[in-house]
């Protein structure tokens, strides 16, 4: 795992070995850069590259070049499947001159089939090439989104990079607020769509690429990957014996292609169904003695999942490592742990997962994940609400529907994990809007009547949820828990659960790898019907149905508890003065704050998300750290 970065336009070597550095936690073993004298852009083409080694550690240094052409690569990722892609392309008559580095594969797959090599890639990535001979620069991104890639154009160029504080280092960045998108950060908990907080600022989208035109100063994006549903309603249930068997084979499949490393290998173990398939599935890959697996556990028992995750390493067999973590430390460390983002994230588990990754990287370097389960399975709660949420909406008096919430707001405030009372107000808020948004507005921090309240200039809720209405209209023919599945898949899972990940792991320098998002996997669930899904009030009806026999049934049963921290009782005991942006009133973020302290309302998720965004927009004048040059380049 890596992090790169790079810029055409305004720039010293000196500005890219500022960006590179920035960089270091993401690839500490080796740093590297490369100019190319493009005469069509004054100044040249900068590219960047810092290094974690997994494989091929000796030639699988970068920016890579090719000599022939001389057309330059820096790659942050892994391709599961570039060994059967390299020996396609030596058949095609490619000479490698690396033992075994996938880094080489990607750049003669591009040499060999331009932008469609994307598309034969198993794997996750971003990645930057530069061809001087067509005076393109060419950015690119995996299927869902794995890796990070951001990027900035002004007139004074063009820059990118793995994280938005390196781009902060470029000469030219533009660290204006957009506060249109701010809003939008708190009517989702994330940032949608490829949106970040600042202006001229993006994210590259999932499964994109986008082409650079250095001598016309033309640019195009365009969408290689599209996640969709297309279920083939030939398989019956007569059927489902013989997709038991299949979807057990594309796990073992999954699990045997991210095991590919040069360096020491674990898996993250949470003790809920997915990862402990994972586990289930690596154990008939490798002898469960040369297997670790990692959990970290809590003292607040409605949070602690490691009893559950001791059971299934127990009936492996594997070398658990446990670390168990007072509440305390996890608060003490939640602010820091915030600060090292450059970009919001209203997702609280973020410090969990970002401790759990410094306790895993102790021992190794890579990690297996479960994350694309819930998504790809119909795995979350909210598919169990669809249904009620459609008779309620259908025969329920809207009059009723408003005394009954008003009702419901009486209920005290619990501060247990996924309390009842916390999952009741949240499904009553989002019935308030119509169904292409009841979701994300289920799901947020604010709705768009409270966004109205805090912001002086405020969006509709047509415009906060403009990208969700797009793929619902995209997508109407789909029945409730299909378009629930596509909100999941290109939304949630892409802005929040991986950008998570990928920041918390790489905070310490861990590489995950996301096994339920394997290419074939991912077919798999694509051409399943509902019911394989969600049956009868069962989540993951198939995949629970493949573990019968490999998981303990009382890890099967067990319900999902999700990866939370007690953020009621600590957002409480922080005692902190929130501090509003130009264009937030001050008086009513301080209302709710009050409330929240008074337990009069459970606004946890606002408060964090508030508290995510204050870290870096009070400092945020400080944003271009002054980073050392690395030595040496």
């Amino acid at each position: 795992m890596c992090g790169i970065a790079g810029f055409w336009g305004s720039g010293t070597r000196e500005t890219l070995a500022h960006m590179v550095a920035s960089l270091k936690h993401r690839g500490p073993d080796e740093h590297g850069l490369y100019i190319s004298k493009d005469e069509s852009v004054a100044g040249g083409v900068y590219l960047g590259h810092s290094r974690l080694a997994i494989l091929d550690a000796t030639c699988g240094k970068q920016p890579f070049v090719d000599e022939k052409t001389q057309t330059a690569l820096v790659y942050n990722g892994e391709i599961y499947n570039h060994k059967e892609i390299r020996r396609e392309l030596e058949g095609l008559g490619h000479l490698f001159v690396t033992s075994h580095s996938d880094t080489e594969t990607v750049l003669r797959s591009f040499l060999e089939w331009g932008p469609g090599s994307f598309k034969k890639f198993n794997g996750m990535f971003a990645l930057a090439i530069h061809v001087p001979v067509r005076h393109q620069l060419w950015l690119a991104r995996d299927r869902f989104g794995e890796k990070p890639l951001f990027y900035a154009r002004t007139q004074h160029g063009f820059c990118f990079a793995s994280e938005i504080r390196a781009l902060t280092l470029w000469d030219s960045f533009d660290s204006t607020i957009d506060m249109g998108n701010a809003q939008r950060y708190f009517a989702w908990g994330y940032m949608p769509g490829g949106r970040t907080l600042y202006r001229n600022c993006f994210s590259l989208p999932p499964g994109s690429w986008r082409l650079e035109d250095l001598r016309t100063r033309e640019e195009r994006t365009e969408r290689y990957y599209f996640f969709k549903l297309t279920p083939d309603h030939s398989l019956t249930e007569e059927k489902e014996p013989a997709l038991v068997e299949e979807l057990r084979a594309l796990l073992v499949q999954a699990v045997s292609r991210r095991l590919l490393s040069d360096v020491p290998l674990g898996i993250f173990l949470s003790g809920g169904m997915d990862s402990s398939a994972i586990l289930a599935a690596a154990t008939r890959i490798l002898p469960p003695n040369q297997i670790d697996a990692f959990t970290v556990g809590f003292t607040e028992p409605s949070f602690d999942e490691a009893p559950n995750a001791k059971l299934v390493a127990d009936a492996f067999g594997v070398r658990h490592h446990v670390s168990y973590l007072s509440l305390d430390r996890m608060r003490s460390e939640s602010l820091s742990i915030l600060g090292r983002m450059s970009e919001p994230l209203g997702d609280a588990s973020l410090v969990p997962t970002k401790i759990l990754s410094a306790f895993t990287r102790q021992k190794v370097i890579v990690a297996l994940s479960g994350d694309g389960g819930d998504e790809l399975f119909a795995g979350y709660d909210p598919f169990l609400a669809l249904k009620p949420a459609l008779l309620y909406d259908r025969f329920m008096p809207k009059a009723v529907h408003k005394a009954f919430q008003r009702a419901v707001q009486f209920l005290p405030v619990s501060d247990k994990n996924m309390s009842l009372e916390f999952k009741l107000k949240r499904f009553l808020r989002g019935l308030d809007y119509p169904a292409s948004i009841c979701l994300p507005v289920w799901m947020s921090p604010l709705t768009p009547l409270e966004i109205a309240d805090i912001f002086e200039t405020p969006l509709s809720a047509e415009e906060l949820y403009e990208d969700a209405l797009t793929l619902w209209e995209k997508n109407r023919n789909y029945d409730a828990l299909q378009q629930s599945l596509m909100f999941f898949t290109h939304y949630y899972l892409p802005d929040d659960i991986l950008v998570k990940v990928d920041r918390a792991t790489m905070m310490d320098s861990l590489e995950s790898r996301a096994v339920f998002l394997d290419n074939d996997l991912v077919t798999f669930c694509e051409r399943l019907p509902d019911h394989f899904k969600l049956r009868n009030g069962t989540r993951k009806y198939l995949l629970k149905k493949a573990l019968h026999g490999w998981l303990p049934e009382s890890v099967i049963r067990l319900p999902k508890k999700g990866f939370g921290i007690p953020l009621n009782r600590w957002l409480r005991e922080m005692k902190c003065s929130p501090s509003v942006e130009s264009g937030m009133r001050n008086t009513e973020v301080l209302n709710m704050y009050t409330r929240h302290l008074w337990r009069k309302g459970d606004h946890r998720l606002f408060l964090w998300s508030f508290l995510a965004l204050q870290v870096l927009t009070v400092n945020r004048e400080n944003l271009p750290m002054n980073y050392e040059t690395i030595n040496g380049i």
